[in-house]
């Protein structure tokens, strides 16, 4: 059920799905008043950094493979294919000598945009995993919150670190080979190190493996749209495009190391220009028109 609360925000900003002060909503702040999931059959809803979900499950707090992190949050909600995926691959990493996984971000009880901001999270379809191997899975909802992720790249960003080990290489082979993903991000200097490490007669997967700023105390998963999200915008141009059918370990990947992180450092000057809403301003009019369905449904 919702909260007062919650039900004094939505009143206050929707007065109605086709008013024009819902239409100028922060989103953010309806998807993240809204505690619970809607009654709707499970569909992710236009795109990963722009988007929904409805009938969205909860990954359980804890189970005997995984614990959900940062509890506070509300945001261990997700497709239905997205929360299977989570409890396999936790108890796939077993199977490496870890106690199972600590998971991060999954989205909000119905998606859309979130106040921290968060660039996607927003379908259901996206999951933070932590690179900490589990030392114990009965932590409390306030250890929960203090513990910090493990990272396992160096300050410089160029190489992994002495926390790195074959059984994080291992756990995500294990979570890029499963044909429900779609990619999933790592940081550039993760990416360089298993392209070293893999064998040389199956590297399909590191296909999936794509390297992206920041992401060095925890891997993103992205699944790819489920059957039945009608209404789900698929990721282009696709992996397999990107890297032109082979691994991803080029000329590109190295780039990250040497150009792109130089830029960080410098970043080159820009022409002034109006400045472009990111998800914490979304409007609900930036979203798709079905978001709005599913904000309202009970």
């Amino acid at each position: 059920m919702r909260t007062t609360a919650g039900l004094a925000l939505l009143a206050a900003l929707l007065l109605g799905a086709g008013t024009a002060a819902a239409k100028e909503a922060r989103a953010a702040a309806l998807f993240s008043a809204v505690p619970g999931p809607s009654s709707e059959t499970a569909e992710a809803i236009g795109f990963y950094s722009r988007g929904c979900g409805a009938g969205m499950v909860q990954l359980p707090e804890s189970g005997p493979t995984w614990q959900a992190m940062r509890l506070s949050r509300n945001r261990n909600w997700g497709h239905p294919v997205l929360v299977q995926y989570l409890m396999d691959l936790s108890q796939a990493a077993t199977q490496v000598g870890w106690k199972g996984l600590y998971i991060g971000d999954l989205a909000q009880p119905r998606g859309g945009p979130s106040p921290s901001g968060h660039l996607s999270h927003q379908t259901g379809l996206d999951a933070d995993i932590w690179y900490t191997p589990p030392p114990s899975l009965s932590l409390s909802k306030g250890e929960r919150e203090k513990l910090g992720a493990m990272i396992v790249r160096t300050e410089d960003q160029k190489k992994v670190n002495g926390n790195w080990t074959e059984s994080h290489a291992a756990v995500l082979e294990m979570a890029a080979s499963d044909p429900r993903v779609d990619r999933i991000f790592v940081a550039a200097a993760i990416k360089i190190e298993m392209c070293k490490g893999a064998k040389a007669s199956d590297r399909k997967w590191l296909q999936k493996i794509r390297p992206i700023y920041g992401h060095h105390d925890h891997f993103h998963v992205r699944l790819k749209c489920p059957k039945g999200s009608k209404r789900c915008e698929v990721q282009s141009p696709t992996v397999s495009e990107l890297s032109n059918g082979g691994d991803g370990c080029d000329d590109t990947l190295m780039w990250w190391v040497t150009t792109y992180l130089e830029e960080l450092k410098n970043p080159p000057k820009k022409t002034p220009g109006p400045k472009k809403r990111g998800p914490r301003e979304y409007l609900m009019s930036d979203l798709p028109k079905a978001c709005t369905g599913v904000l309202n449904s009970d």
